[in-house]
């Protein structure tokens, strides 16, 4: 059993930045981010191979998103740059031990059995 405890969520305006974190506890291979908005189902933002340098992002997130990890505190980040109003969503952690191999599939909610709380993120416009 893994847990996820997300942080750094908060409101911020357009344009803005904000980072993610998510300290897991416990053993992973993937790690990705995911996002809810009210209304939507649960969409991929970026997953990262636990100690490897690969990485996927989803395309409404490409160039402004950036996913990394600290190896040594077992942490994920989410660094959001130009921040867009429909950005708004609740963000989730997710990790799984058996990913497979790294691929698109890292941003389907279905490859993932651990998941955070979620953490608030609001932009205004």
């Amino acid at each position: 059993q893994v847990q996820l405890v997300e942080s750094g969520g908060g409101s911020v305006q357009a344009g803005g930045s904000l980072r993610l974190s998510c300290a897991a506890s416990g053993s992973t291979h993937c790690m990705g981010w995911f996002r809810q908005a009210p209304g939507k189902e649960r969409e991929g933002v970026a997953a990262i191979a636990t100690g490897d340098i690969s990485t996927i992002y989803g395309d409404s997130v490409k160039g402004r998103f950036t996913i990394s990890q600290d190896n040594a505190k077992n942490t994920v980040y989410l660094l959001m740059n130009s921040l867009k109003p429909e950005d708004t969503a609740m963000y989730y952690c997710a990790s799984d031990l058996a990913c497979g191999p790294f691929g698109s599939w890292w941003l389907l909610v279905s490859t993932y059995r651990y998941w955070g709380q979620g953490t608030q993120v609001t932009v205004s416009s």
